[in-house]
């Protein structure tokens, strides 16, 4: 075997995933076998059993537990490694059985790449959904689909199409980076390192020249610097602070913050392996002083004291349920989150993804394998970063306390803003009518969407009215006139104003120009929020979703609020949203915050 790794070798963590007799581990047997990468000991076992035309033996040189080499299937995750011309690689051969799924989550939570396999004769499965799902959720960056046992079907090109095209369909629905197709014949070589002369048809990539040259993207970030804690310890009366930097990177002299106390000091001394050193960075594992002592336990995170992550004990998490019993919505567990354990309960179940259609289905409890949204609430406050910014802060395991079993991990999606007391008091106080007002194309729709979505997913009874849809359906015969515009805001203020009196939250996107219009509106409605969606002009233009500013331009739309008719911006508006500085899901957040604040 070819051990020689060079400083110079990129270093690609990969994953190796498929269903129970797709034939991964004499993918892998046979594929470090024709690439040079198999141990002495391997080479003389292959020579002395002569088993290079019996399929079952290149499994012999991957499965390493006795139990698997007789049942002849994979039963835990298996590390494994090898080298190519250009990169150095850790490989995670997981289990294919539906009973140990939850391997698939340890072995892709670090993964660069994935190689998921199935058998050509069988098509996709629903463990091979299952496994592009959680390599999805895992943001997983580069992901190919190898379509194993052709020579089983003849090496036909349609039935590998059919495959490709299913997977294709089903993906859509997924958020994916990078999706590849490789057709192979694990016992006979084809496509592995060689290419074979089975499927000329083929132009793509060998498994070989993927592995070795496919673009990988560093999923680490090293912009936010996070420090858990793991634990204290007093040298020369002094206090010093170790965990493993998670992300970022930090130097002696900067100023931190440690969370949630939210006390600041300054970074004194950094240690890496007994050595005093300048500057830190993920993934290390460190050591430091701080100028100014401050209260520091296990469980906090030390982070820049300009770039903090979020903290609280209420978010909304995608999990996976591993418990050979069921989660049931109220039962207390043990959450790990970093180095912080703290109990927790799931307060919401908001839907359970149907793994074959990716449908969602309402339920109140989960079973083995089950994927799900929930809302999570903790009995200590954590420190968190959402998972598509921070991987290793945004993830946490989930944890049986009678048993101490893991039964679940979880992704961190938002902060999940607390709902029952606003459904509470507006209900008391007959509904609320939130107006978004703003140009067209500031994002007044798009925001009230969100919001929308979001109200009604926490058992919020809403209702949005959108000021296109209404001018089709109600206001059909107004023209555009400064009469009859005053006339579509009046009609759709009152269907608002009914609807809040039968606890109903209205949401409301109008352009709604005239300050009069708006002051009439508040005089009328009971708990009216006048939300400004603030967007300049030419951002407006430049956005156009509804190509209405070429019409304009094109002079065929003759008045045109902030173009030809004045807009009167708002000056002390309930709720301002500056949408060319703030994202959607910023401006949803404040739209939830002030509700929170005010009912």
């Amino acid at each position: 075997m070819n051990l020689s790794v060079g400083n110079n070798k990129e270093l690609v963590r990969l994953v190796f995933a498929g269903s129970v007799d797709d034939g991964k581990s004499t993918l892998i047997g046979r594929l470090f076998y024709d690439s040079g990468n198999l141990f002495d000991d391997h080479l003389e076992e292959i020579k002395k059993n002569n088993f290079s035309n019996r399929k079952a033996d290149w499994s012999r040189l991957t499965d390493g537990l006795k139990s698997e080499r007789e049942q002849g299937i994979t039963i835990d995750v298996a590390y494994k490694y090898f080298t190519t011309e250009n990169r150095r690689f850790i490989v995670a051969d997981v289990p294919g059985h539906e009973q140990y799924t939850r391997n698939m989550f340890t072995g892709a939570s670090n993964a660069d790449m994935a190689l998921l396999l199935l058998d050509a004769s069988r098509g996709i499965t629903i463990q091979s959904k299952r496994h592009l799902l959680i390599c999805s959720l895992l943001n997983t960056p580069h992901i190919t689909i190898v379509v194993n046992k052709m020579d089983l079907v003849g090496y036909r090109q349609n039935i590998y199409n059919k495959i490709k095209d299913d997977f294709l369909k089903y993906s859509a629905k997924l958020k994916i980076k990078y999706l590849n197709f490789i057709p192979i014949s694990a016992v006979k070589g084809d496509m592995l390192v060689n290419r074979g002369k089975n499927m000329d048809w083929y132009g793509g990539d060998t498994v070989w020249h993927c592995l070795n040259n496919s673009l990988i993207t560093n999923k680490r970030n090293m912009i936010d610097f996070r420090l858990p804690v793991q634990g204290v310890i007093k040298l020369n009366n002094k206090r010093f602070l170790t965990g493993m930097v998670e992300s970022g990177a930090i130097g002696s002299g900067e100023e931190i913050v440690v969370m949630p106390s939210g006390e600041k000091s300054l970074i004194d001394s950094i240690f890496v392996l007994d050595n005093n050193k300048k500057k830190a960075f993920s993934p290390q594992s460190i050591c430091v002083s701080l100028k100014q002592e401050l209260d520091v336990s296990r469980g906090d995170i030390i982070a820049r004291s300009k770039n903090i992550p979020e903290t609280g004990n209420r978010f909304e998490a995608m999990i996976s349920w591993f418990g050979s019993q069921n989660l049931v919505r109220g039962n207390s567990y043990i959450l790990k989150h970093t180095t912080k354990n703290t109990r927790c309960h799931i307060e919401k179940i908001v839907y359970k993804l149907d793994i074959n259609s990716l449908h969602r289905r309402f339920v109140d409890r989960l079973k083995i394998n089950d994927i799900a949204r929930v809302i999570l609430t903790t009995s200590q406050d954590i420190v968190y970063d959402r998972y598509e910014t921070n991987k290793n802060t945004g993830s946490f395991i989930i944890i049986d306390e009678t048993t101490n079993n893991t039964v679940g991990a979880g992704l961190i999606l938002r902060r999940s803003m607390a709902t029952s007391a606003l459904n509470k008091k507006t209900r008391a106080d007959n509904g609320a009518v939130l107006w978004f007002t703003g140009l067209s194309g500031s994002g007044k729709t798009t925001i009230a969407n969100k919001v929308y979505n979001y109200l009604k997913t926490n058992g919020i009874a809403v209702e949005h009215l959108d000021g296109d849809n209404f001018r089709k359906n109600i206001s059909y015969d107004l023209g555009f006139s400064e009469a009859d515009r005053d006339k579509n805001i009046g009609r759709a203020g009152y269907v608002a104003q009914i609807l809040s009196k039968h606890n109903i939250v209205v949401l409301a996107s109008f352009i709604t120009p005239s300050k009069k219009q708006r002051a009439r509106l508040r005089k009328k409605i009971r708990n009216f929020v006048e939300i400004f969606v603030d967007a300049s002009i030419r951002l407006c233009q430049q956005r156009d979703v509804k190509g209405l500013y070429k019409k304009v331009k094109a002079d065929k739309i003759k008045q045109f609020t902030g173009v030809s008719q004045k807009y009167d911006r708002p000056i002390k508006p309930d709720i301002h949203l500056k949408t060319d500085k703030m994202s959607v899901q910023e401006c949803v957040d404040e739209v939830i915050r002030y509700l929170n604040k005010i009912y």
